[in-house]
């Protein structure tokens, strides 16, 4: 089995809405990568989230924590083969513009907070957002 390390955010706008991206494969979750050798986990954080969505002005919050999730393939269902761990940070940005760099995001949307759960994909990550919506 291959282990995947990454980093990634949960950002929120002055409206308290969060921002979520869609990958090639039109499937919705939060900004996050791969960890680069001599990145920290923030750093990779940052990176992503920049890459993904263009955001560069980011306020950090809260340190998450992190979790365990499977890789997702193209018609949504679980990869067994690609297991990762996501550090999760919480940023609020007052930027408004969403530039994508990264050829592979299809979409970024701010979402209110009572809708991001039914747009998440993946398992673990809705678990995730049940666990610390609290703190938004």
């Amino acid at each position: 089995m291959e282990h995947n390390i990454g980093a990634g955010g949960v950002i929120l706008n002055r409206k308290n809405q969060v921002l979520l991206v869609t990958n090639g494969k039109m499937l919705w979750g939060f900004p996050k990568g791969k960890q680069e050798p001599g990145e920290n986990f923030l750093e990779t954080a940052k990176r992503e989230i920049r890459e993904e969505t263009g955001i560069t002005d980011l306020t950090l919050i809260e340190d998450l924590g992190g979790y365990r999730r499977t890789q997702l393939n193209e018609d949504g269902s679980e990869n067994n083969n690609i297991m990762k761990t996501i550090h999760m940070f919480l940023f609020k940005t007052s930027q408004k513009d969403l530039k994508p760099f990264d050829k592979d995001i299809g979409e970024t949307r701010w979402v209110d907070k009572e809708r991001v759960i039914e747009l998440l994909q993946h398992r673990k990550d809705k678990e995730f957002f049940e666990k610390i919506k609290n703190k938004l």
